[in-house]
């Protein structure tokens, strides 16, 4: 497992933002202070985050924020291996830096929304061969199924 989406503590989160502004350095991009507030919203959240949720918290800080303000931060952020986006749920989470860029498998517990963020190289590696066979390079796979969380599962 690489992590479940919870609110993090102060010391990840700083861990967090260091780690996507030493990424930024090295590709010779640029954590503006939009960007790097967008993702300390995303580390912050307790489970994945729909754009109108970030775009109300950052309005609320400073003024009134347009949707793609917050659309250009979160490609961004994507773009760089710090967020991912759940199709399923179309919100976006924060990444550990680098995870992004491996094959993940989300769990996502229908009741809570909590959502578990599985590394799935060595689960996917059959489906990587079989596209190699046809010809077809597989550069990042993301699957996303639901059910209950074991919590909700207890609580039931």
């Amino acid at each position: 497992m690489i992590g479940m989406t919870h609110a993090h503590t102060a010391m990840e989160r700083s861990r967090l933002v260091a780690e996507a502004e030493r990424l930024c350095a090295e590709r010779g991009e640029s954590l503006t202070p939009l960007r790097r507030r967008v993702l300390e919203l995303l580390i912050e959240q307790p489970g994945p985050a729909k754009a109108y949720d970030l775009l109300a918290a950052l309005g609320s800080e400073a003024g009134p924020a347009k949707p793609p303000t917050i659309y250009r931060a979160l490609e961004f952020l994507m773009r760089l291996g710090l967020a991912h986006r759940i199709e399923s749920l179309n919100a976006f989470v924060a990444c550990d830096v680098g995870a992004c860029a491996r094959s993940t498998i989300f769990l996502i517990c229908d009741n809570c929304g909590r959502a578990e963020e599985f590394d799935a190289g060595h689960a996917l590696v059959d489906l990587g061969e079989a596209a190699a066979k046809d010809g077809f390079e597989i550069r990042r796979t993301m699957i996303e199924a639901t059910g209950l969380c074991a919590d909700c599962r207890k609580a039931a």
